[in-house]
């Protein structure tokens, strides 16, 4: 038989080939439409999420647009309806408030919580919190807080009435503002300002020779830059609170009040240390030990500042919701504070006298967190006597209303000469201010003769406090009849 091979089928092999090729171009192909599928899904989700980003966004802009519409509104509400916490309604809050665009109708709502900070049943300062919702998206709302207040002038470091020199030996922080000249030779690190665009800058303020048109500020300071005038002035007379106001309010809105000490004008008073407790310990002054000093470096009086002899009145805790302490006679002022507290040195009815505020030690506080907090208040003068510490520390926001705020010029030698029990004290080291000093007339705690340092103290460092300037204790004056926002934060 004859075998016949069978050939192989070229055309069969190809078409295998052919067609295991198509199938591999098949499954590449379905794999990088599944890539591009999955890269173009990735790419419109991200596309969408960045929409729904964008609009988020644009909805928290405007909540807090919102929120600050809120804000405005109420300010122009007490503007309106001063000391009214409840929108007009008698209600108690929240208060919704919408916020209109003028030119596509509503934007959103804004939610209002009012609050009043009391002290003797009188209003000091009002909180506003306002929630912004934007009808876009309310998912996404904002809160702001907002003070409102006439500014205090613990917002200062010094305000003042009168010309002044500030010495080379000076450190001071915070604004600083004159409604007279200011000779300048200290250093700042925030405004120094004077209402006057020229000014006569005799010796006594240490230009040698006199400038007849010195400019507001002038001096070897090295904060120049920062030195500012003409600008607007401050009215002390606006400053100025009513004491007989914050006397009907000590004595019958909770506060403390003490009558004229019996005795001699210039042998009594009342002595307050207070207490890291949150106490103040009253004493009643019976006696006082006089000595020769000068205001002005040149008219001798003899004053009656350095308490001789006491007695205990009582230990009372500052009341909470009334935290005054009116006394119609002169007061001494030391301890350390706790909490809110505000004293007044008035003139008492039946008397031709004017009443002072006298630092004899030093004032410090319970806590440094603004919970803490003093001022001192006096019908006329703020003074620092002659036994003051060689290192003296106070804390506080003082004013002399009338008068001024110093140490006055004493003497070891020639006939107006300190007893010389006291003569140690004439030169001291160091005096630090935290706080505020506010004086009608020229301040002064260093005294200079013959261009040489002779009496007070050697070395100060004064720096206004940050935390009382938006929170100060109760009926501390105002540096503006204007109210305000002075703190605005978002929560």
């Amino acid at each position: 038989m004859n075998s016949k091979h069978k050939q192989p089928n070229k055309t069969s092999g190809y078409w295998l080939v052919a067609s295991s090729s198509r199938g591999v171009t098949v499954l590449m192909v379905i794999a990088f439409m599944g890539i591009f599928l999955i890269i173009m899904g990735t790419i419109t989700s991200y596309t969408f999420q960045e929409a729904r980003y964008g609009r988020a966004l644009y909805a928290r802009e405007q909540a807090l647009a919102i929120a600050e519409g809120g804000l405005e509104y109420y300010r122009w509400f007490l503007a309106h309806n001063p000391g009214n916490l409840t929108n007009g309604t008698g209600l108690p809050g929240p208060y919704t408030y919408t916020v209109n665009d003028p030119e596509g109708g509503p934007l959103g709502v804004a939610s209002l919580a009012i609050g009043g900070n009391s002290s003797c049943n009188v209003i000091q300062s009002i909180d506003i919190t306002s929630t912004g919702r934007s009808d876009l998206n309310p998912g996404f709302p904002r809160t702001l807080a907002a003070r409102y207040m006439r500014t205090s002038v613990a917002a200062y470091s010094y305000l003042l009435n009168s010309n002044v020199w500030a010495g080379a030996d000076r450190i001071i922080t915070g604004p600083y503002f004159s409604n007279g000249g200011v000779r300048m030779d200290g250093s700042n690190n925030s405004d120094v300002s004077s209402a006057q665009s020229t000014w006569n800058c005799t010796s006594s303020y240490g230009c040698n020779p006199t400038q007849s048109s010195a400019p507001g500020v002038v001096g070897a300071g090295s904060g120049s830059a920062l030195w500012r005038y003409p600008v607007a002035s401050v009215d002390f007379a606006g400053i100025a609170v009513s004491l007989a106001n914050l006397k009907t309010y000590a004595q019958n809105n909770g506060g403390l009040y003490f009558a004229a000490a019996s005795g001699s004008v210039n042998n009594r008073g009342y002595h307050l240390i207070f207490k890291s407790n949150g106490s103040v310990d009253v004493y009643r002054v019976t006696g006082t030990t006089g000595v020769i000093g000068s205001a002005n470096g040149s008219t001798f009086v003899t004053e009656y500042n350095i308490i001789a002899t006491k007695t205990l009145v009582g230990n009372y805790t500052i009341p909470a919701s009334c935290s005054l302490i009116f006394v119609d006679d002169r007061v001494w002022i030391e301890g350390v504070v706790k909490g809110k507290v505000t004293v007044v040195a008035a003139t008492p009815d039946d008397t031709g006298t004017t009443s002072d505020v006298i630092l004899p030690n030093n004032i410090t506080y319970a806590a440094q967190d603004g919970t803490s907090g003093l001022t001192a208040i006096s019908e006329r003068n703020v003074l620092i006597p002659l036994n003051s510490p060689d290192t003296m520390e106070i804390h506080g926001i003082f004013s002399a209303q009338s008068g001024y705020y110093g140490r006055n010029y004493y003497t070891t030698s020639g006939s107006n000469d300190v007893p010389s029990q006291y003569d140690a004290y004439v030169l001291q080291t160091q005096l630090t201010t935290a706080g505020t000093i506010v004086s009608n007339g020229r301040t002064g705690t260093k005294w200079n003769c013959g261009g040489s340092y002779c009496s007070g103290y050697a070395n100060r460092t004064d720096s206004y406090d940050q935390l009382q300037a938006t929170n100060p204790p109760p009926f501390t004056p105002s540096a503006s009849t204007d109210y305000s926002f002075v703190l605005w934060r978002e929560q």
